[in-house]
C-alpha cells in the first residue's frame, strides 16, 4: 500500500492542525504517513503568492478558523500565535535534519507547541533550541549543522521536489503523484491510497 507524503513547512499556520494530530490520526486508521519538511516561502514567492501577513481580514479569519478547527480536534492552542515566523528556512532545516536522524517528527511537534502554546515565534534561535533540547539534541551541534551549506542544499532539493509534484501550499498531502492541499484534505488522501478515489 502506497505511503501518504506529508509536505509541511514550520511556518505555516495550518500544518499546526495536522501535525498535532497526525500520530494519533495514523495509529486510528493503520495509516502510514511520511513527513517532509520544505521552504513554502520559497513556493509561494514563484507564484506571486503573499500569505496572510498584512492581510488583517484574511489573517482574522485564518486564526478564527484554526481556532475552530483546534477545537473539533480537542487542541489546545494560545491564539493568535506569533506570526510569520522569523527564520522559516533554519527551521525547516533543522527539521530535515531530523527527518534522516528519527527525531524530525519529535521536533516538529514540539516546535509548534512552543509556538502555538508557549507563544514563542518558531522561527527564533530559543523556539528552536528547546524544542530540540525536548527531542534529547544539542542544540549548538544541531544548529551548526543546520547552517551549513550541505544542509542549505538539501532544503532546497526538497523544496524542488515540492514543486516538481505540485505542491504549492502547506500542508499537502501526496499519494501516487496526486496532490491534496490543507489539514481538511487528509482523510481524502487516505480514501486515495485505499480505493484510489476519494468517498
Amino acid at each position: 500500500m502506497p505511503e501518504i507524503d506529508f509536505w509541511y513547512s514550520i511556518g505555516s499556520t495550518y500544518s499546526f492542525l495536522t501535525i498535532t494530530r497526525l500520530d494519533g490520526w495514523c495509529e486510528e486508521n493503520d495509516a502510514t504517513v511520511t513527513w517532509r519538511p520544505f521552504n513554502v516561502r520559497t513556493v509561494m514567492s514563484e507564484q506571486q503568492n503573499i500569505p496572510f501577513a498584512g492581510k488583517p481580514v484574511k489573517s482574522a479569519y485564518m486564526w478564527r478558523d484554526i481556532e475552530r478547527r483546534a477545537a473539533k480536534y480537542h487542541i489546545h492552542a494560545k491564539l493568535p500565535a506569533p506570526y510569520p515566523i522569523s527564520d522559516l528556512a533554519l527551521a525547516n532545516q533543522v527539521a530535515l535534519l531530523g527527518m534522516q536522524d528519527g527525531w524530525g517528527a519529535g521536533f516538529t511537534q514540539n516546535l509548534y507547541r512552543i509556538w502555538f502554546e508557549d507563544g514563542i515565534e518558531a522561527g527564533s534561535e530559543s523556539a528552536i533550541s528547546e524544542a530540540l533540547l525536548r527531542c534529547q539534541q544539542d542544540p549548538r551541534l544541531m544548529l551548526a549543522r543546520a547552517r551549513s551549506p550541505d544542509a542549505v542544499a538539501a532544503l532546497e532539493d526538497e523544496t524542488n521536489k515540492a514543486i516538481k509534484l505540485g505542491v504549492f501550499g502547506a500542508p499537502s498531502f501526496v499519494v501516487r503523484d496526486e496532490v491534496f492541499w490543507g489539514d481538511d484534505r487528509l482523510d481524502d488522501a487516505l480514501s486515495w491510497v485505499r480505493v484510489g478515489h476519494v468517498v
